[in-house]
């Protein structure tokens, strides 16, 4: 089925007393998990979702939650360092920090897929702009990690037009399809549904 009707059937089904989200479900094949270690980050043109961010920065900043290098030991105990990593859904640091991060915070953030990294998160200026620019880029992108042959990710809201869901969508499919290593020879199907509905097949052009 085309994308705009897929979403056009989903939305006429039961009406929910909430803001649902779309779903975009691509199923894989062709893939050994044993020895393929997929993680990569894809982009969204149109923010659906906030984020929470904290960043390992050399001084504080209003912009966003700050851990100063002073305060790395407050976090040894490894349960409130994995209670503290699972409160964000993003890291970011300054680079002359990352050394102390990886081997302070590395641990638990590693695991959890959330070290920033050079592709995002990690910055080379301690300036409002900077630090601006990257929360205007995590706030529009998703950490994928494929550890079995279906990949589920949220790309919309019904509050969003379709065109904006679509656009979502394709841009969210195409940053997959080039993670894979034989691209569309990987994917067995791409379907699409609602928090509450099953899921559609369709095709993505």
């Amino acid at each position: 089925m085309e994308l705009n009707k897929a979403l056009s059937e989903l939305r006429n089904q039961k009406e929910r007393k909430f803001d649902q989200t779309f779903d975009l479900i691509v199923n894989l094949k062709g893939i050994d998990f044993r020895k393929s270690n997929l993680s990569f980050i894809v982009s969204v043109p149109n923010k659906f979702k906030e984020k929470t961010v904290c960043a390992f920065l050399p001084e504080k900043s209003d912009l966003v939650p700050t851990i100063t290098k002073q305060e790395f030991a407050k976090h040894k105990d490894k349960l409130a360092l994995k209670n503290f990593v699972k409160k964000y859904d993003f890291f970011m640091a300054h680079a002359s920090l990352m050394p102390s991060v990886a081997s302070s915070y590395g641990r638990v953030l590693g695991p959890a897929g959330k070290m920033p990294s050079p592709q995002l998160g990690v910055i080379m200026k301690d300036s409002d702009e900077e630090i601006k620019d990257t929360l205007v880029k995590i706030s529009k992108s998703a950490k994928i990690r494929v550890k079995e042959a279906s990949i589920k990710i949220g790309v919309g809201k019904t509050s969003m037009t379709d065109e904006n869901v679509i656009g979502n969508i394709k841009s969210v499919y195409e940053g997959i399809l080039q993670a894979l290593p034989l691209k569309m020879d990987n994917v067995r199907n791409v379907l699409v549904k609602l928090t509450m509905t099953k899921p559609i097949e369709v095709q993505i052009k």
